[in-house]
């Protein structure tokens, strides 16, 4: 298959469903490969991590983490860009494609495997999806190892009852606010995709296939469900927005950036740096506590070297004091 790129992915896993929607988008010829046990040599020939994506080049190269396969890839195909001309709206993209890789997360996966409805739901899905030709017997036993292996990891996004009520809440308000900006266009930044959309529709796109999260967005956010299914499939139906007819409506939703994002993840690089086992930071509704995550603080630095190429642009700056996302880059 010369030409073709080859994604390992799983339908479950919003970073996959991210890289193959980037892929479809750009036109760029690959096959999509369901990670399973019969294709696991293969896999491991590219995968330095056991995650997916994994991306096989037709170099026959390996590449993971979804991101830096975007930024790898775009390189060779720019075209059609996902990159707003304007440079202020073509950082504010990847402050939202970094806000939806980090912030996102943690609001799908909590809810994946909290409640117990989520549990047995979602690990019914993984276990039918590597066993797609399995009994009903071996796909329930699989089930159950899946959702004893998961339900133990709800710590790496700071999933705990203390936590439960306050991530809940910041997942409607941010449908809420979404749900504002999308009532009207077709994408983040107006009538085609851009690179935040890719980050950020991913996670809420997994948060829709789940019950608790899934009724949540049907009840409070239309809008964004039609959102996430376009962006499956993303297409040019014309062209990004400027930023004033933008600005009402996504203000708000950097404004929210700031409020959450911003210092959860500056607590978070504070306290890997320090050597802390756990941190807190006081967010609205209530303190924060989590273990720190050391991918947190690389992503983080990879957005400030994102900065730096934009930090003189004084219309962006005035933004980004404006929602308090600065505090990200001072």
């Amino acid at each position: 298959m010369s030409g073709v790129y080859r994604i390992f992915g799983s339908e479950m896993s919003p970073y996959s469903v991210k890289v193959r929607s980037y892929f479809r988008f750009k036109g760029i010829a690959h096959e999509w490969i369901a990670r399973r046990a019969e294709n696991d040599d293969d896999y491991r020939r590219y995968a330095r991590l056991p995650i997916v994506p994994t991306v096989a080049t037709p170099q026959d190269e390996g590449m993971q983490d979804s991101t830096p396969i975007m930024d790898a890839v775009d390189a060779l195909f720019p075209e059609p860009s996902i990159h707003p001309s304007e440079p202020r709206l073509n950082f504010l993209s990847a402050l939202l494609e970094e806000f939806g890789d980090e912030w996102g997360n943690k609001l799908m996966f909590h809810h994946r495997w909290y409640a117990e409805v989520d549990q047995l739901a979602c690990a019914q899905t993984l276990a039918r999806l590597s066993l797609p030709h399995g009994t009903t017997a071996e796909v329930a036993e699989r089930a159950a190892m899946i959702r004893q292996r998961m339900t133990g990891r709800g710590h790496f996004v700071g999933s705990s009852e203390a936590t439960a009520p306050l991530i809940t809440g910041y997942y409607f308000e941010l449908l809420d606010l979404l749900e504002a900006h999308l009532a009207n266009r077709k994408y983040l930044f107006g009538a085609r995709p851009a690179f935040g959309d890719f980050g950020l529709a991913s996670q809420l796109y997994e948060c829709s296939v789940d019950p608790t999260c899934g009724a949540g967005i049907r009840a409070r956010g239309p809008a964004v469900l039609d959102w996430c299914h376009r962006m499956l499939e993303p297409r040019i139906d014309g062209d990004f927005e400027s930023f004033d007819s933008l600005a009402p409506s996504l203000m708000p939703v950097l404004s929210y950036v700031g409020r959450y994002f911003a210092p959860w993840t500056l607590a978070n690089a504070k306290a890997l740096a320090a050597g802390a086992e756990s941190y807190a930071v006081d967010l609205p509704g209530g303190v924060y506590v989590q273990g720190p995550q050391k991918y947190h603080a690389r992503s983080l630095a990879a957005l400030k070297a994102r900065y730096a190429a934009f930090a003189g642009d004084a219309e962006l700056n005035a933004v980004l004091n404006q929602t308090g996302c600065v505090q990200l880059f001072v």
